[in-house]
């Protein structure tokens, strides 16, 4: 063992770091967080004692017991220990917790914190170790106890209280919140509608189009405009133009790569942010977690190297960006490349591209401003003496001519060009080619994507870069939101057409209220937020919630105690948890009746139930029958649905026909959407209609999902061991436990008694994953007695 060792988080910034230390330092990773709060105590004392100081029960993570083994003995080996996990209050904490583990002074232990991994970033970061910032520490710690209180105090009252409830978080709540209100606003929007006129003119064979500034209120009058233009004539009678500058933005910060990322790249938060740590990782960009615009002096003198000599000294112009936001908590770098020359930094496509994007966006904050002409040509209408009572109108053509390029060599705009404008002069004659007046309809205000909340949460001061990628994850992983995917419903548009001095009108169809990719809140988040606002408007306030990331702030910079600030949340949010009981249930989310059933007389109802909003026929007082029930339509909400809409749905389950064999075919909606079922198997049918799917297309998805489930089945011993075929490859299982298939081993060869000795070695399941489990045996019990099962069946056989 080298005399050094050096612990990082990541496994891959191990390998990055130890190819820069000589053989005196050995680099070991620690695989990120390594202890967490106790869900309970040995001795029924709560994990966090608030009565105590908060005082926190910590216990090292299952998973990481192995990885602490072996660090243990590389410490003990060791004659100097420095800690090298990232330099954020995360990584912090985890410098702590490793100190606390491995038994190292935090007073004395050696702490080292670099923004990019490069040879130069971390030989000067052993020149200058610190110790442990508590400060830091206890910032983290804040947040950590919050959550977990907040988690622990009120998802409880929401699973008692509210059908269907989750979890409730301190800053995931308020995220659901925005999306909530957002959706009030668009089903509150009254969309109204007006007439807008484009024209084309010819001038020497130039086209030139233009448009009137003002628009019509009805079609009546976009009509009589458009036939007050037979027999005009056209000139035109101002010709303007100004010189424009356009600036690049600043280089990427956390906040503002997930935004780009995501409107650019069509990337997710979680996925930028993934793709961003393995840059990072790796030693191609600087750290990603950061408030700061700021570049450093080599940086940028780096860009300027590189953009002299690729494109000229006139495409150069250094710039210092300042960080604006008063609550940065970073005071490193921006996001950038380590290496501007650098233009393929990853084989992996997502990680390329992010990293093009990160490296044209640094080049373009160091290039000169672009420099633009805009042009607007005023087209005057001088109508026939009959049409003198309409009011006088001028149509605009603008356009926009770049001079000079600047930024937009590396970074151009997301908007298309303006139009090119042909040379005209004033009082030039201008000829109508067509006039067109289009019915528009005013947009509601549009659903948040995730660039846009991320925006939404950083303006209000919401979370921290280390946390935008998690809210936005955590609350589609809940339930609370979704991803859009519908392309907008038709809609009819009168357009009228005015050429060869004839008026045509044609009704033409649009989408709209596409939600494609857009975060779309759920029922389930609906009222859920509705009952956190109601109930607990503390932890929806953003106010308040951006006044708790101050706290953090503060306890990080030493100017706020962290009982303190702990007090100041949790006193007030535990007596509302205390005066909780007395909410009613029935009151959360009340069933709304939409009218009565013709053939029963029974009340229709749309309701709120565990699984989410359902429709309910009879159940009403004096009702022996029980009711029934169906989900709601698709595209439809228990404000909106209709009794029309709601009986056809009752209309499932539908039986579609019989298979060859004579098994019924029963065609449904379920929570994960349409499906057939044929005696015990289930078949998915989407996009078909349970209402109108065939018996052709029903036999043939029930033949694709045998035949996939007999691909699947590579070996079956008939005890419930089975070799399968799965999504990562071959694997072993009993229903409870899996194995791995040795790389050298034919799957289809494998023997029963093989199958049950590489299920007997196999590590357990991780909680969560692949396991199975009664409430009244562990999975080890339960692996114990499969596997004697299938002994005696092999012996029996035998």
């Amino acid at each position: 063992m080298s005399k050094n060792l050096v612990i990082v988080e990541s496994p891959a910034k191990a390998k990055t770091i130890e190819k820069y230390l000589g053989s005196d330092f050995t680099v070991l990773s620690s695989v990120g967080h390594i202890r967490s709060i106790v869900k309970k105590t040995k001795d029924s004392t709560p994990p966090i004692d608030v009565k105590n100081g908060y005082k926190t029960t910590y216990e090292v993570d299952p998973d990481k017991k192995k990885i602490i083994t072996g660090l243990k003995k590389a410490v003990s080996a060791a004659d100097t220990v420095w800690l090298a996990t990232d330099e954020d209050r995360e990584g912090e904490a985890i410098a702590w917790h490793l100190c606390e583990v491995l038994k190292l002074d935090p007073k004395t232990t050696k702490r080292i914190v670099f923004h990019e991994i490069t040879k130069g970033a971390i030989e000067e970061a052993i020149k200058h170790p610190r110790t442990i910032d508590m400060d830091l520490v206890a910032a983290q710690q804040a947040r950590q106890i919050l959550d977990r209180l907040v988690g622990f105090e009120l998802s409880p009252v929401v699973w008692r209280k509210v059908p269907g409830g989750k979890s409730a978080g301190r800053v995931q709540s308020p995220a659901v919140r925005l999306l909530v209100e957002r959706e009030h606003e668009i089903d509150a929007f009254n969309g109204s509608f007006s007439f807008k006129v484009v024209a084309e003119f010819t001038h020497n064979g130039d086209v030139i189009k233009a448009e009137l500034p003002n628009k019509f209120d009805t079609e009546s009058d976009a009509q009589a405009f458009l036939e007050s233009l037979i027999g005009s004539t056209f000139s035109v009678s101002d010709v303007t133009t100004s010189p424009a500058v356009r600036n690049p933005g600043a280089p990427f910060t956390t906040s503002t790569l997930q935004q780009e990322a995501n409107s650019r790249l069509g990337f997710s938060a979680k996925s930028t942010m993934s793709s961003a740590q393995k840059l990072y990782q790796e030693g191609k960009i600087t750290y990603m977690r950061t408030d700061s615009v700021t570049l450093s002096g080599q940086a940028i003198a780096m860009s300027a190297d590189y953009i002299k000599s690729t494109w000229g000294d006139n495409y150069s112009q250094v710039r210092a960006f300042k960080t604006k936001s008063a609550s940065a908590q970073e005071a490193h770098e921006a996001i950038r490349p380590t290496d501007m020359r650098v233009e393929r930094a990853s084989s992996n496509e997502y990680e390329q591209k992010l990293y093009d994007l990160i490296r044209r966006r640094t080049l373009a904050s160091q290039m000169a401003a672009a420099k633009l002409e805009k042009t607007v040509i005023t087209i005057a209408i001088k109508t026939p003496p009959s049409n003198s009572h309409l009011p006088i109108a001028n149509f605009e053509a603008k356009g926009e001519v770049i001079l000079f390029d600047g930024f937009l060599k590396v970074y151009g705009g997301s908007k298309k060009d303006a139009e090119i404008l042909p040379a005209v002069t004033s009082g030039d004659t201008l000829d109508l080619a067509s006039a067109n007046a289009r019915q528009v309809f005013a947009r509601p205000p549009a659903r948040y994507s995730e660039g846009s909340l991320v925006k939404k949460l950083e303006d209000l001061g919401i979370g921290r870069p280390s946390t935008y990628a998690t809210i936005i994850n955590t609350v589609q992983v809940r339930g609370y939101a979704e991803k859009g995917e519908a392309e907008g419903t038709p809609r009819d548009i009168i357009n009228l057409n005015l050429q060869n001095n004839s008026i045509e009108r044609k009704i033409v169809q649009e989408k709209t209220g596409s939600d494609r990719g857009k975060l779309v809140p759920t029922a389930a988040g609906e009222v859920v937020s509705d009952f956190l606002s109601n109930h607990f408007e503390q932890i929806v306030d953003y106010g308040f919630t951006a006044t708790v990331e101050l706290g953090f702030d503060k306890i990080a910079a030493g100017a706020l105690a962290r009982n303190t600030m702990l007090d100041g949340f949790y006193i007030p949010f535990h007596k509302l948890i205390e005066g909780s009981g007395g909410i009613d249930r029935s009151s959360v989310a009340k069933a709304r009746e939409i009218g009565v059933d013709p053939k029963t007389g029974k009340p229709v109802l749309a309701r709120f139930g565990r699984f989410g909003p359902m429709l309910q026929l009879g159940g009403s007082e004096g009702d022996d029958d029980k009711p029934q029930f169906a989900p709601i339509p698709a595209g439809r909400k228990i404000e909106t649905v209709t009794l029309e809409e709601a009986l056809y749905a009752f209309k499932l389950p539908r039986i579609v026909g019989q298979t060859p064999e004579g098994a019924v075919i029963k065609a449904n909606i379920g929570r994960f959407g349409p499906y057939i079922q044929i005696d015990k198997t289930f078949v998915s049918i989407k996009p078909l209609d349970p209402h109108t799917i065939t018996l052709d297309e029903a036999l043939g998805l029930f033949s694709a999902k045998k035949q996939a489930d007999a691909e699947k089945n590579i070996a079956d011993f008939g005890d419930g061991v089975k070799v399968l075929k799965g999504r990562f490859g071959p694997y072993i299982t009993d229903g409870v436990k899996n194995a791995k298939i040795p790389k050298d081993t034919e799957p289809a060869s494998i023997t029963h008694q093989q199958a049950i000795d590489l299920l007997r070695d196999a590590p357990a399941a991780k909680k969560g994953r692949f396991v199975r489990k009664s409430a009244k045996s562990s999975p080890k019990k339960t692996v114990k007695r499969v596997t004697k099962r299938a002994v005696k069946t092999r012996r029996k056989k035998a």
